[in-house]
């Protein structure tokens, strides 16, 4: 199985500055991504990590734990209203011309959600494995919050009401539709997801991992320093790379 693992690292992050090169229990946290993509490599037969960025900083550390290419990120596709898949999609062309191959699946770990392990990439590769018409799969977690029982929307003459009900207004917690939130952990892409031009990870052929511990992304300095007092004092309960 050819894979394509990408870590994607645009520098300027507004939220927390130099995020992805940000100190994180002692280690950049771009390092806690390759660390899991070298395991992952040497899982899966002709693996290959490709990093994508457009920041020199970044380029510098990454270099300095291991991780270097010859990839230059363009312009267009590191600006703030630049997407995703956009950037994986051309980082995906560049490596089938580089390597001379064509990747059956694209792994993309985002370095802003680091609390995976390689159990849980692994089962969500037996997941597409299994599922050969899924075109992506994203990690998600059980959702706190659900639509259905207890979040609510504004209407048009200022009152609230629940945001999904199905009209069904005897919901209870126990009752209500499973949702979920994606943790923006990891995504898995089959190769064909790239040929059709879609635009989002999320299409009417995706499938799901539900992670059974803790995992949440780095948006804010608040999760920043609650991951870092996670990882510094042993409390996440499982270990990660």
């Amino acid at each position: 199985m050819n894979v394509l693992i990408t870590l994607c690292a645009r520098g300027g992050s507004k939220g927390i500055p130099k995020k992805n090169i940000k100190p994180l229990n002692g280690k950049p946290l771009i390092e806690y991504s390759f660390k899991i993509a070298q395991s992952i490599s040497k899982i899966y037969d002709n693996a290959v990590i490709e990093l994508s960025t457009d920041d020199q900083e970044i380029l510098d550390v990454a270099k300095a734990i291991g991780l270097s290419t010859k990839y230059n990120r363009p312009g267009y596709l590191a600006t703030d209203s630049a997407g995703k898949v956009d950037a994986i999609k051309d980082l995906l062309y560049y490596s089938e011309r580089t390597y001379n191959t064509k990747f059956d699946y694209v792994l993309d770990l985002d370095i802003s959600s680091p609390l995976r392990t390689t159990i849980d990439i692994m089962n969500g590769f037996s997941l597409m494995e299994k599922n050969t018409e899924a075109l992506t799969l994203f990690s998600v977690n059980k959702a706190n919050k659900n639509p259905y029982f207890n979040m609510v929307e504004e209407t048009n003459n200022g009152y609230f009401f629940l945001s999904k009900n199905g009209g069904n207004t005897t919901l209870s917690r126990q009752t209500a539709p499973k949702v979920y939130e994606l943790n923006a952990s990891f995504y898995i892409y089959n190769r064909k997801f790239f040929d059709l031009n879609l635009n989002g990870v999320i299409t009417n052929k995706s499938i799901i991992y539900n992670m059974n511990h803790v995992c949440f992304d780095l948006d804010h300095l608040i999760d920043f320093e609650f991951m870092d007092y996670l990882l510094t004092n042993d409390k996440l309960g499982f270990k990660i790379e």
